[in-house]
C-alpha cells in the first residue's frame, strides 16, 4: 500500500517532537525540509530515529556532484530513508548521489514542484513548454538513467512516470489535500486515493492531516481512502 509521509513544516525541534509525540505510534514516517533542518539541524533527525520514525531529509540537493554526494554520504551516516535532489542538476550530479547512497537509502530526484505551473516554468527556462507532463517524462527518464531510485512529481503525472520509469521506481508525491481541502500554495494537487490510484508510492500529507482537528482521525481517514482506491486498481 502506498505509504504516508507527513510534514514536519514548522520552525524548531520542540514544534516538531509535539507532533510526534501527539501522533504517537499512528505515524512512523516524518518529512524534515528546509525549514526544520535549518533549525534544528542533523540532531532532529537523530532525535526522530531514536524513536524508531523513518525520516525523509527533503532538502532539495543542488549543487556540484562531490558536494552533492558528500551531502548524501552524510545523510546516511545520520539513518535518513528517503532524500531529494534536483533533476536539474544533472546527470553527473545525480549519478554522484546515487552513488554515495551505497543502496542503503532511497534518492529521488524533483522534478517541478507542485508549486508551479506552466508559465511559471516558461519563465524559468524560457521556452514555450508544450505539455508539462512530457517535461516530467522526460526528466524521470534522465533521474533513472542516472541511477536514482525514483522522482518526486504531483499525483498528476504518476501515471505517465510509472510507464516511463517501471514498476520498481519510487514515486513521492506531494501536494496530497482531502476532496474539500484548501490547496493553499499547491497548483497541481489530487486527494489520497487519487494519487494511490495514479500508481504513488510515498504521499507526503501536510496541512490535511496536521491541520485537522484530530490529526489521527485524519490520518486513518487518509489511509482509508488510499486503501479503498488500491483496491478497485485491477489485479490488486
Amino acid at each position: 500500500m502506498a505509504e504516508i509521509i507527513l510534514p514536519l513544516d514548522v520552525p524548531s525541534r520542540a514544534d516538531a517532537l509535539q507532533i510526534v509525540d501527539r501522533l504517537g505510534e499512528d505515524a512512523d514516517f516524518y518529512k524534515v525540509g528546509l525549514e526544520l533542518f535549518t533549525a534544528a539541524g542533523p540532531e532532529l533527525v537523530s532525535e526522530l530515529k531514536r524513536r524508531d520514525k523513518r525520516v525523509f531529509l527533503d532538502l532539495k540537493l543542488h549543487d556540484i556532484p562531490v558536494t552533492v554526494a558528500r551531502a548524501v554520504t552524510g545523510a546516511r551516516a545520520l539513518g535518513v530513508d528517503l532524500c531529494t535532489v534536483h533533476t536539474l542538476g544533472g546527470a553527473d550530479m545525480m549519478r554522484a548521489a546515487a552513488d554515495a547512497a551505497e543502496a542503503k537509502l532511497l534518492v529521488v530526484g524533483v522534478t517541478v514542484l507542485t508549486s508551479m505551473t506552466v508559465p511559471d516554468i516558461e519563465d524559468v527556462w524560457a521556452r514555450e513548454i508544450s505539455a508539462l507532463r512530457e517535461e516530467i517524462v522526460r526528466l524521470t527518464r534522465l533521474a533513472a538513467d542516472a541511477g536514482l531510485g525514483g522522482v518526486v512529481a504531483s499525483a498528476l503525472e504518476a501515471t505517465a512516470i510509472r510507464r516511463a520509469a517501471g514498476e520498481d521506481f519510487a514515486i513521492v508525491t506531494p501536494g496530497i489535500r482531502f476532496a474539500e481541502g484548501d490547496p493553499h500554495d499547491q497548483k497541481r494537487v489530487a486527494t489520497p486515493g487519487d494519487a494511490a490510484s495514479a500508481g504513488a508510492d510515498y504521499l507526503v500529507i501536510g496541512r490535511a492531516v496536521l491541520g485537522a482537528d484530530d490529526p489521527v482521525a485524519a490520518l486513518r481517514r487518509a489511509r482509508e481512502e488510499v486503501r479503498l482506491a488500491e483496491s478497485e486498481i485491477p489485479g490488486s
